[in-house]
């Protein structure tokens, strides 16, 4: 009996916010009587067959009173803004204007609103004002806090006593409630990323949390003319510290046609049926203008390779110029918290932690560096080595860089060998191939108190060196370099063609002094 009373209520309410209001004479403002549709012809019950929509002929006294009305002006705009008068009440005050929800009892509207969830509660409270005093009321989040969490004892803090004093509607359960949520849910793969691995200064359980957390990588191609087209990702590749992410289907557009790139990470809900999923929030990673200038890093029979900074990898089909794939390269430093804690349009923002300064120290951040450098492709790894005590001398600084010499020509004993060929497969449907001279470098650079000081993961290309350097080698000589505003990295290598293979005889990792003397506090 119960839920069919509520049933007839909700059914009252939904029919008279339906309810078309009544319609008036123009002319009046009286309500037309009857249903309030115009007959065929445009008539309305109770005209006559004279009635043509033209204005209605005043007699003498009307005629009077109007020249009257208008002589008087602003006396009568005054008296029109202080109120309606008792004869233009109907004209003044119109059903369409009238809220049917401020007429119910805030107790029965408590009531219906008890019926929402959390996320429904919460938007609704941006609709009015009374709803939004309404849908913060305490009685009512505390019961749906205690559904959540079970009881607690509520104490009234300095600044809730505050808030309360200037008349905040916000409630102090809807407070809790969300703390709490975003409190549990956060803890559930912030501990284990407290587990840091000394050998890349990394969290071990990255992999496992981003998959654990279902987190995926969209991908929104915006074209010249408006239009957006948001891509899934088709596959990911884990390595120690970085993921190679890769789309190819769906990709129906020609290279020049796009204006931007944007990267989001997405975390799913596979508890949600196709029917009740609800949209994935996004966070904004990267943000690229496809418009600047790009670098030809390779090419085969079918495909040529396009380099986009930072680390797009854009894979166009050869005399066509439709993309073919797009890959791009991400380092697992504070990779969780960009594919969860930023907004669709604001990428995460990292918060600024300073190492201890030691004043006894003359040459803070000159040295104790440590540095995981990793090539590899999308499916093996080229070379991988753990450097450590790297440093620089104060009068080794030039051109505004600290240098750190990781793998010196000189020294036979520090040269690797790389395995395999260096390559990078792709693949679109069901065509593959490979880049030959093409491969990722992950780097990560610790610095004395072991702390990530600058990490990168990007595409990387050999290229002939201008002249030869290597004595000791019997081979043609290769350079590969990175470049940026952070930092630079140059690898010297030598082609052994009775190996078949590439030696590393040659590392260098620069970072500009202005970085340096920001971190450490330091006038170098």
């Amino acid at each position: 009996m119960m839920a069919a009373g509520r049933g007839e209520f909700f059914q009252s309410l939904l029919e008279g916010l339906q309810r078309q209001p009544a319609q008036r004479v123009p002319e009046t403002g009286q309500p037309i009587r009857g249903r309030g549709k115009p007959r065929p012809g445009g008539r309305f019950p109770g005209q006559g067959r004279g009635f043509s929509g033209q204005r209605k002929s005043f007699g003498p006294k009307e005629r009077q009173r109007k020249v009257a009305t208008r002589s008087s002006g602003g006396e009568t705009e005054a008296s029109s803004r202080a109120g309606p008068t008792k004869e233009g009440s109907h004209r003044k005050s119109s059903p369409c204007k009238l809220n049917l929800l401020e007429s119910l009892p805030s107790e029965i509207l408590v009531k219906i609103l008890s019926y929402l969830d959390p996320s429904s509660l919460f938007c609704l409270s941006h609709v009015s004002r009374l709803l939004h005093q309404l849908s913060n009321d305490d009685v009512l989040w505390q019961r749906i806090y205690t559904s959540e969490f079970g009881s607690r004892n509520w104490k009234l803090k300095t600044s809730e006593k505050w808030m309360e004093a200037e008349g905040c509607w916000t409630s102090r359960w809807k407070r809790l409630y969300f703390k709490s949520m975003a409190g549990q849910e956060m803890n559930k793969w912030r501990k284990p990323l407290k587990d840091i691995s000394p050998y890349t200064g990394l969290p071990r359980q990255t992999e496992w949390a981003l998959r654990s957390l279902n987190v995926s990588w969209e991908l929104t191609l915006c074209e010249r003319l408006g239009q957006e087209h948001t891509l899934e990702q088709s596959q990911a590749h884990f390595f120690e510290s970085s993921v190679i992410v890769h789309w190819s289907d769906g990709i129906h557009m020609k290279f020049h046609h796009i204006s931007t790139i944007q990267l989001h990470g997405v975390r799913k809900d596979p508890r949600s049926s196709i029917k009740t999923r609800k949209p994935n929030w996004r966070s904004l990673i990267l943000k690229l203008d496809a418009g600047s200038p790009s670098l030809v890093i390779g090419k085969d029979r079918l495909i040529k390779v396009l380099l986009l900074q930072p680390g797009v990898i854009v894979g166009v089909w050869r005399g066509k110029n439709q993309v073919a794939f797009i890959m791009i390269s991400l380092h697992f430093h504070k990779l969780v918290e960009k594919s969860l804690l930023g907004s669709p349009a604001c990428p995460y923002s990292e918060p600024v932690e300073l190492p201890p300064v030691d004043d006894a120290d003359p040459d803070l951040g000159l040295h104790g560096y440590s540095l995981h450098f990793v090539l590899h492709n999308t499916g093996t790894e080229i070379m991988s080595g753990h450097f450590q005590q790297l440093f620089c001398h104060k009068a080794q600084i030039q051109r505004g860089l600290v240098e750190l010499k990781v793998i010196q020509r000189s020294d036979l004993s520090q040269h690797r060998s790389l395995s395999g060929s260096i390559r990078l497969p792709w693949r679109h449907e069901d065509m593959k191939g490979a880049v030959e001279n093409c491969c990722i470098m992950s780097l990560t650079l610790l610095d004395e108190f072991q702390k990530p000081f600058w990490c990168v993961s990007t595409p990387i290309h050999i290229t002939m060196a201008k002249k030869a350097w290597c004595c000791d080698y019997s081979g043609h000589d290769f350079q590969m370099l990175y470049r940026t505003a952070d930092g630079e990295v140059k690898m010297l290598l030598v082609w052994l063609e009775e190996q078949k293979q590439f030696f590393l005889t040659g590392l260098t990792v620069c970072i500009p002094v202005a970085k340096v003397n920001k971190r450490f506090s330091r006038e170098y």
